[in-house]
């Protein structure tokens, strides 16, 4: 079966880069941004991409955090995953937050998350009085063991 087809425009930003894999077994393409600017500790900042996709319906796609830069400097995506549905055509920004202790510098270019594509399940919802017993039954957060 062939890959998807993601059509994809680049807006007129200095360090607009087209999304690209760092190695052939990588899941994620890694996101660029548009534009230089600081982030202050514990603040976050949208950032742009330059970057508008346009993808078939059934998938999705799912921004999320660079490891490196949470490792390193703190930095990860606030909204993560934050999902771009297949009929959204504005420009992917990426919300990155700062929990590090120093300013964060951005620089036009720089790799600042990645990009998962995902398929897409569509469900329908059947209201009934009562669900099915299960083991776990409603144990919720920490119901199975914290290690």
């Amino acid at each position: 079966m062939a890959d998807p087809v993601v059509k994809i425009t680049l807006e007129a930003h200095p360090g607009v880069k087209l999304p690209e894999r760092a190695t052939s077994g990588a899941a994620g393409y890694d996101l660029c941004a548009g534009c230089s600017m600081v982030i202050p500790p514990g603040k976050f900042a949208m950032v742009p991409t330059g970057l508008r996709i346009s993808m078939p319906a059934g998938l999705e796609a799912q921004v999320r955090p660079r490891s490196g830069l949470a490792a390193k400097f703190g930095v990860t995506v606030l909204n993560s995953p934050g999902t771009i549905d297949s009929d959204y055509r504005g420009e992917i920004c990426v919300i990155l937050i700062n929990h590090g202790s120093e300013d964060f510098s951005i620089l036009s270019g720089m790799r600042i998350a990645q990009l998962v594509f995902s398929h897409v399940t569509s469900v329908n919802f059947s209201i009934c009085p009562n669900l099915d017993d299960s083991d776990r039954g409603s144990g919720g957060f920490g119901s199975t063991g914290i290690i």
